[in-house]
């Protein structure tokens, strides 16, 4: 099977190693998108912002390209940071202390981080798009060390553990993207033998 080249619509070597994780077998080359290459997001979803940077950097490279859009999702704040997950805050300490002081003694902390994926052709149109999601609970203060983000506060009943204390294998089993890369998987193959 001949490999082809997939550009991930980021300049995050972190989140380009994460989707080498998950695509490692899939037969897909993953390289970054160029860096003065931006798209805004402004997508009122994560399937939209997915689909937008999706098809922005493959008609600006030319080539097969990838995207994801995820966050999180709080039941009692009506779904709010979501799609303003990473701009919340300036850091990852001061979004969690932003929602930490939203919820206060908010005693539903039912939660789930949402993510949507999607897969451009060369000219741009979208292909394929999935989403995963994780529920769980908002704890009222951080634990662990792993992970980014929101990780330290979202706790995940079934696993007794928050996303900051799961080694990557675990978390990549349970989590949002894992869930929407488990979806996209047996999808991308069937592009590759159809090309």
């Amino acid at each position: 099977m001949m490999t082809k080249l997939l550009v991930v619509a980021t300049s995050n070597a972190g989140k380009l190693r994460e989707m080498q994780a998950y695509l490692a077998d899939s037969g897909w080359e993953l390289t970054l998108k160029p860096e003065e290459l931006e798209v805004e997001e402004t997508g009122d979803t994560f399937a939209a912002n997915a689909c937008l940077k999706a098809s922005e950097v493959a008609k600006a490279t030319g080539e097969w390209a990838i995207a994801d859009d995820s966050g999180l999702e709080v039941d009692a704040l009506n779904g709010i940071p979501g799609v303003y997950s990473a701009r919340y805050g300036k850091t990852d300490a001061d979004r969690i202390a932003r929602l930490l002081k939203e919820l206060g003694d908010e005693i539903n902390r039912q939660a789930q981080f949402a993510c949507a994926v999607a897969i451009a052709r060369p000219d741009g149109e979208i292909v394929l798009q999935c989403e995963g999601i994780c529920r769980g609970e908002i704890l009222y203060a951080p634990r662990g060390d792993g992970g980014f983000g929101y990780d330290p506060v979202f706790y995940v009943p079934e696993k007794q553990l928050t996303f900051a204390q799961m080694s990557p294998e675990v978390k990549k089993s349970v989590s949002h993207r894992g869930n929407a890369f488990a979806a996209l998987i047996p999808q991308l193959s069937t592009i590759l033998s159809a090309e």
